[in-house]
Parts: structure tokens; sequence; C-alpha cells
């Protein structure tokens, strides 16, 4: 995260001496990217985060992977995918979307999730409905509907969602690290002028979680499998850390759209960058306004990456007459030109502003599909633009 943040108590320098009321020296936990030499966060435990008293191999719900063939434009109805009763926004993520960079998926929670550890990568969450609460070692962040919320890799973390709605949510899971774009940022980090939000914008934990409990499980999704561990004590015993990472947060509606007389592309909705792929926000926003603009996007083919769409509030013009609704999320492979549904860019002429909320995910490598994402399509969807049908 590109600023300082100090929470809870800390000693004046780091490394040095820091005694708990019994004397006895608090624990350091240097949390660091790239080796010593990217963002850290330095956290005092009251007991070592070293602890394990168990581990053992954990197989997670199984899932797979399939090319999209034969290639062609996908509509998923994510909200057919209700888990019913007792799903966690952990283990009960139905992935729908992956290549080795990403791996996309839907939940609907009404459970706390366990203590879960991703040591593969950063996570973005996206709430489309409901509210939650996000603890970690680093304390609480408070989330509700537009919210993105980013994990960074191997924080320990749990989500609890609070009554009374299930909380629906939108996983982004990367094999990296995943940001603000560079260009948003200043050489030491600071947001610049033209970014679409900023550090007023960002919010973090603002106070330590303790608890106190032992013989702890967390989960931990690791690059080769995913491991069990029991720890001695558990590992939201946090008094005070500061440093640039950390789980933070940052509405959706926050996000300042930048437009122009004529037709804008995808890069100014850019809110987050990954290994190969960014993630953009759709906003409510006022529209081209050139006398003879036409405000929907123009057929275009981007030949380097898939994009994939999710609609989460508003009224999205360009998709009007396709079946698009609230959840849905259409896949645009890369090697298919893609474009606006017939009759909507006569009818956006003359429109003034769009009231549209969407996530976009574009990425550098194919899209393969998970069972959860066959399911839930919508199969007339690749026919919508020359209103034939096809077995």
């Amino acid at each position: 995260m590109p600023y300082y943040r100090s929470v809870g108590e800390v000693p004046r320098k780091r490394h040095t001496q820091f005694r708990q009321p019994d004397g006895s020296l608090y624990a350091e936990e240097l949390m660091g990217q790239e080796g010593f030499s990217s963002d850290s966060s330095l956290l005092y435990h009251r007991y070592l985060p070293t602890a394990i008293v168990a581990a053992e191999e954990f197989t997670p719900p199984a899932w797979q992977r399939v090319p999209n063939l034969p290639l062609k434009p996908r509509h998923l109805r994510t909200h057919k995918l209700d888990g019913g009763a007792g799903a966690d926004a952990i283990l009960g993520r139905q992935h729908l979307l992956a290549n080795d960079d990403v791996r996309i998926s839907y939940v609907v929670a009404d459970q706390p999730s366990p203590l879960y550890r991703n040591a593969v990568g950063d996570e973005c969450l996206y709430v489309e409905s409901g509210a939650a609460r996000v603890e970690s070692s680093f304390g609480v962040l408070g989330v509700t509907a537009g919210d993105y919320v980013i994990i960074p890799t191997s924080v320990v973390y749990r989500i609890v969602p609070v009554a009374p709605e299930p909380l629906r949510m939108l996983a982004i899971s990367a094999s990296g690290h995943i940001g603000p774009p560079k260009r948003y940022l200043s050489v030491r980090g600071q947001f610049l002028e033209h970014s679409p939000y900023c550090e007023r914008d960002v919010r973090g934990p603002e106070a330590p979680l303790l608890v106190e409990e032992t013989d702890v499980e967390v989960y931990v999704q690791h690059r080769r499998g995913w491991t069990r561990h029991v720890y001695a004590n558990h590992p939201f015993d946090v008094v005070g850390w500061d440093g640039h990472l950390y789980p933070w947060a940052f509405s959706i509606h926050d996000f300042e759209p930048i437009t122009g007389r004529l037709h804008q592309p995808p890069p100014v909705h850019q809110t987050f960058q990954g290994p190969n792929f960014v993630i953009c926000s759709f906003v409510p926003r006022k529209v081209d306004y050139h006398p003879l603009a036409i405000p929907v996007p123009y057929n275009h083919h981007n030949v380097d990456s898939d994009e994939m769409l999710f609609y989460t509030g508003g009224n999205y013009e360009a998709r009007r007459g396709s079946g698009i609704e609230q959840g849905s999320i259409s896949l645009h492979p890369a090697g298919f030109t893609h474009g606006p549904q017939p009759g909507a860019p006569e009818r956006a002429i003359g429109a003034e502003s769009f009231d549209e909320l969407a996530v976009m995910v574009d990425t550098f490598r194919p899209l393969d599909l998970c069972g959860p994402a066959l399911s839930c399509e919508d199969t007339g969807y690749a026919w919508t633009w020359s209103g034939r049908t096809t077995g």
C-alpha cells in the first residue's frame, strides 16, 4: 500500500526491546514483499507467531478448469449459484474463471469463515451485497456493498457476515500482488492528482484485534496445495503494528470517473493492477458530450486479453436486450470481436449520463471455465448479436 500507518502500540525504534507488562519481550514479525525489497509491516505479537502444534494436509473442495472451446462469448448468471444455508466466504467460494495468473470466484455466505491464509498471492474481494467484518492480525475492516478489499499475501484473516442478509462477494485471487496502477503513484508512492481515487478514500484497520485462544486452526493455501496448521496461540494477538503492507478497503462509490467529449477507452476505468491482469470500475458518470458523440462503446477487439465484466448495479446500456441482469458475468475472449447489442448505439445518442455499476477484469492470458460457470451459463448469449438461435 502506498502510505504508512501505525496502529496500536509500537516502540520508538524498530527491532529494539519492546516488553510486555510481565517483562517478557513482544515477538516481532516482519511481513514483507519481494525479499525485504518492497512494502512491509512490522507486527508485535504477545506470543510467538511461529509456534504451531500440528500440521496436516487439507483437501479443499474439488474444482476443475476447461478451455473456452468452442471459442465464444459467455454469459454467467451468478445468482443461480446460491449455495444455501451454512456457506462461508472462504471454503464456500465457487470458482468460475481461472488461468495461471488469477482465479475469479463467487460466493454467497451466511456463516463465519475459518481462519485462512492465502500464501499464493493477494486477493481482491468485491462486495456485491450484504455486509461483513474482515478480521485479521492487523485488526478489523467493516465492509459493505460496493467495497473492494485488498488482502495482501499470507495475511491470516477471516470473514464474518453481518446479518440480516447473506454476503454476496466476487473474489479475485492472484498469483502475485495487487495494487493501484503505477501511473497513479509518485515515485514515493503518493497518489497523483490525476488518480481517480486517493489516500482519503482508503480505509485500513484502526485498532488491534486481540483474541486470547489456544490451539487455533488456520487453513493455508500455498504453492503446493493446502495445509491445516494448528497454532499454539491465536494469530490475532498483535498489540500494534506499523508499515505500508496491510489489508485495506476502498469503495467503488469513491471512484471518480474520467470522462471526455468522445468515448473514453477502458484504461480510464482502471482501479488496480495485478500480475498479467487489471481490474476496472464502471460507475455512474456523465457521458460523452461532443454534439455527435455515440456514448456506448464501439465494437472492439482487444487482441491481447480476455475481458470479464461483473454487472453489479444500475443499467448497462450497451448490453440491453442480451439478458444481462444483476450479478451477471460476461466473458468476451481474445479472438472474438465484441461490442454493444444491436440498437444500443442509436438508443444511446443524446444520453447525458449512465447509471451503471460493474467490475471488469482484463487478463493477458486466456481464462478457462470452471464447473460452476458452466452450470449457470446462459447458453444463448453468443447469438444475441445475430438474433438467431443455434443448437
